[in-house]
């Protein structure tokens, strides 16, 4: 029997649930720098102009920032993966160190770029 199984199959589900965010809001992020190129190709095949040129270098800082934020969850993760194994195999009683201040810190990136995208989407169709 493996020691302290539980408590190392929790930190094992906690970091690869933060893996699958990171590799999400990376996709998310490709999905956002190549929109305009979707909205050009179809307003060409509708023989169309549409008004996703003028977003075009909005969409690529968004994607990259996305793309960006997401491997920085995964190398957070990875790093707080690694120490709460070793917290977990320690003999002695390791206290934690309880700071919210990264996550917080990703999350409010996450809602930021959002917003931004919102603003983004709003003016590329035109409505207020």
């Amino acid at each position: 029997m493996i020691e302290r199984y539980g408590d190392q199959a929790a930190n094992e589900r906690t970091y690869l649930a933060w893996v699958r965010t990171g590799v999400a809001v990376m996709a998310f992020g490709f999905l956002v720098e190549k929109f305009d190129i979707f909205l050009i190709y179809i307003g060409k095949a509708l023989h169309k102009k549409t008004g996703a040129h003028h977003g075009l270098q909005m969409a690529e800082v968004l994607g990259i920032g996305l793309v960006a934020l997401g491997i920085l969850m995964m190398v957070a993760a990875s790093v707080s993966f690694v120490r709460t194994r070793r917290a977990i195999m320690a003999e002695a009683v390791v206290r934690g160190t309880g700071n919210p201040a990264p996550y917080v810190a990703m999350v409010a990136a996450l809602v930021l770029m959002g917003f931004t995208l919102l603003i983004y989407l709003t003016q590329v169709s035109g409505r207020p």
